[in-house]
């Protein structure tokens, strides 16, 4: 069964990192480059589109959080992020403060 953009799009929720941090923990979060489209990302890991998924990760644009990351984001519980879960994966978007 194929996802559908507009399925996925209904499924975009905000969450604040505290709510995030389990599943850093667990390896499953994926950081989204603002200047991608969130659910466009969403249905190209679904469908399984390698090409575009591992050129958005060559380039930066798709990555695990890194250090200096995981840092700002701890000292600063007011970061809000847009969210889409594709098991077993929680994509994240930082929001423009």
């Amino acid at each position: 069964m194929k996802i559908t953009r507009e399925e996925l799009a209904v499924q975009v929720d905000v969450a604040q990192w505290s709510w995030l941090r389990a599943h850093l923990e667990r390896g499953g979060l994926i950081v989204v480059n603002r200047g991608l489209d969130l659910v466009e990302v969403g249905v190209s890991i679904a469908s399984d589109d390698t090409a575009v998924v591992g050129d958005w990760i060559q380039t930066g644009l798709l990555a695990k959080p890194s250090a200096e990351q995981i840092s700002a984001w701890d000292a600063n519980e007011e970061i809000s992020f847009s969210t889409l879960i594709i098991s077993p994966y929680v994509l994240i978007q930082e929001q423009k403060p």
